[in-house]
């Protein structure tokens, strides 16, 4: 498939367009110097093209293949039917996503815009000497019109000078250039016919409004690879662009401030904004974006509150400013008053055949004797991207018999579960791996990876590397996604794993191995219902609305003698435990609210121990330890007593 975006097509950075008798040797060769001296791979034509000279393939092939065109509109600019030539072949690349950036030098943009004075000349000009081209004519007269009307600089020799306006513009199309594109895909296969309908929907081109855009559809069909080309499509239009990924995931976790915070940041260049309350960070989006003409990507919304406290009201961004949600749930939109969205296409027979050739073969060509068996997995599918990325990815390498064998294996899951489909895929995994994908897929989606690999090794050890390496081939788990550095997953293997684990007790949550959910830890720690079977405890989001301390059973950890790791990152607990199991690996309790451990914890196999915020007083070991702590406190408050008897030998025996 073609490239979505100009920016993966591009070879050059700028395309210098200029007459070259008023500013090869002037303005537009200190411009290019500039451009150069900075790293920016710069087009400009050597050549000393004759008037009248038409435009060559060779730079028709320039244009298309740059980011950004630098018109530099001179005295006698438009005395060159060159000139004009390139400079339709511009625009209309504009429409493609080139940046066009217009230099008024000593010239009036109005006299460029209307054709007066030597633009006028020149143009009476061409009107006689082209009385049979009277179409080249007006091409030529609406495209200097539309460049007059493009945000640009403007020069006049005595009012500035030239070096210091040469470095503005550098410093611009430096920020342009600095903006990476976006990863999209791996096969970005059945995207540009969508792409183009988004677009339409966006209309980039009318400048006076604001547009909100919605695309919504089941999870698993592409929304967040369809926005993200888009966003790279597009983004050289905006002032500033945000891709706010995974709106639900990131809101549950650090709340709305914190997802307002990252906006503010990316969008006004300011670090360490700290916002009260959202209602503050609210405003702040409102009164601060009211004049920026901002591109904006809402990833995966699933409540009211995040687009009333992100994106309130069309007004709280600049004219020509566009918005772009994603969601599974279309009312959201209505609710918004989103009134242009778009419903995510399931792929077609054709493309959903490539998109397995390629996760199951990396390549389009393939021994023949696969066709029929790819055919009724592309028609078991449904079209759904995810579901043959995920059973390409499993079955690559495999032979025909094997495929079959796992075609009939398909056949015994109703083709509307689509979770279901996705279990294939794990069944496939050994016992150890399951466990690991499990663990990430419950507790620790969204943690940076350096966070994951310590927790795992911990429970693991090496040969979690193997595991990861497993995960990733399958296209179970993804690493460095979105350019970040942590551990993601799609949406739907997520609920699939998650639906794997809460049928080990749907009732009973205590009898489960691993617990996330906060409602099921609080019931678990108040009721003081937990079992040995529970492994993992990791709260990482709010347990409530309310700003409520929870009361809970400080004896609820005595009946989980299995448990490893343990990671509560909530302040609102009313008092500390009075018991933690010796086999705990991970210990991490932010705010942790008593000023000891328990007296009667013998940390053995602690690995990892890290309680932040604490209002420890002191921190003893009592008896034999073996433990290799990688981390012991960050950020204690009140630390005034440590005393650890075995630290000492423990940290020689372990080689930290």
């Amino acid at each position: 498939m073609a490239a979505t975006t100009r920016s993966r097509a591009s070879i050059y950075d700028v395309f210098l367009n200029f007459r070259g008798g008023d500013t090869r040797y002037g303005f537009t060769g200190n411009l290019y110097r500039a451009l150069c001296d900075k790293g920016i791979h710069t087009f400009f034509d050597e050549k000393k093209l004759h008037r009248g000279e038409e435009i060559t393939p060779a730079l028709l092939k320039a244009i298309q293949e740059s980011r950004i065109a630098i018109t530099v509109l001179s005295k006698n600019y438009a005395s060159s039917s060159f000139c004009l030539d390139e400079l339709v072949t511009i625009l209309h690349c504009k429409s493609e996503g080139l940046l066009v950036i217009p230099v008024f030098y000593n010239v009036d943009p109005s006299d460029v815009r209307h054709q007066k004075g030597s633009y006028g000349v020149e143009m009476a000009k061409h009107q006689k000497r082209f009385k049979a081209k009277k179409e080249k004519l007006q091409k030529w007269r609406i495209a200097l019109k539309q460049v007059a009307d493009l945000c640009g600089y403007h020069f006049k020799d005595g009012d500035a000078y030239e070096y210091k306006f040469i470095q503005s513009i550098v410093e611009q199309v430096s920020r342009e250039i600095n903006r990476a594109p976006l990863h999209v895909a791996d096969y970005p296969v059945g995207l540009g016919s969508q792409v183009i309908e988004v677009r339409k929907l966006l209309d980039v081109g009318s400048h006076d409004v604001v547009h909100i855009i919605g695309i919504h559809g089941m999870g698993g069909l592409g929304k967040t690879t369809l926005a993200l080309a888009v966003y790279n499509l597009i983004a050289l239009h905006f002032d500033e662009s945000c891709f706010l990924q995974n709106v639900r995931e990131e809101s549950n976790k650090h709340g709305l401030k914190h997802l307002q915070s990252i906006l503010l940041s990316k969008l006004l260049g300011e670090k360490d904004i700290t916002l009260t309350s959202w209602q503050e960070g609210a405003s702040m989006i409102q009164h601060r974006l009211q004049r920026k003409k901002v591109l904006l990507i809402l990833d995966d919304v699933d409540k009211r509150e995040q687009l009333k406290a992100i994106v309130g009201r069309p007004d709280w961004f600049g004219p020509g400013s566009r918005v772009i949600i994603t969601t599974r749930d279309k009312h959201l939109l209505k609710y918004h008053e989103v009134e242009r969205t778009y419903e995510v296409k399931v792929l077609n027979q054709s493309a959903a055949l490539q998109l397995l050739k390629w996760n199951a073969f990396k390549r389009e060509k393939i021994d023949p004797s696969y066709e029929d068996v790819l055919n009724r997995v592309v028609t078991y599918a449904s079209g759904l991207p995810l579901a043959l990325e995920v059973i390409g990815s499993n079955l690559f390498g495999k032979t025909v018999a094997e495929w079959e064998s796992a075609m009939e294996h398909y056949k015994r899951i109703p083709s509307d579960e689509i979770l279901e489909i996705l279990k294939v895929s794990f069944d496939a995994l050994g016992e150890e791996q399951k466990n690991v994908f499990l663990d990430i897929a419950c507790c620790f989606r969204g943690y940076k990876w350096t966070e994951v690999d310590d927790i795992l090794r911990a429970l693991y050890g090496n040969c979690k590397k193997h595991h990861i390496g497993v995960l990733v081939e399958k296209s179970l788990i993804k690493l460095n996604c979105y350019g970040t550095d942590t551990v993601e997953m799609h949406d739907l293997i997520q609920d699939m794993a998650r639906e794997i684990e809460r049928k080990r007790s749907p009732q009973e949550p205590g009898k489960c191995k691993r617990l996330w959910l906060p409602k099921d830890i609080i019931q678990v720690f108040k009721d003081n219902t937990g079992t040995s079977k529970i492994e993992i405890i990791c709260l990482d989001s709010s347990i409530s609305d309310k700003e409520e301390t929870v009361e809970w059973n400080e004896n609820a950890f005595m009946k989980m003698e299995n448990l490893k790791i343990l990671i509560i990152r909530n302040d609102k607990f009313s008092k500390g435990p009075n018991y933690f199991p010796e086999g705990l690996r991970v210990l991490e309790w932010h705010r942790y609210p008593s000023n000891c451990l328990p007296s009667n914890f013998h940390p053995n196999n602690l690995v990892i121990c890290k309680l932040p915020d604490s209002c420890m007083t002191s921190f003893e070991f009592h008896g034999p330890s073996k433990a290799s702590l990688k981390s012991i406190f960050s950020s204690s408050r009140e630390l005034i007593n440590f005393v650890a008897h075995r630290l000492f030998a423990m940290r020689r025996s372990s080689g930290i």
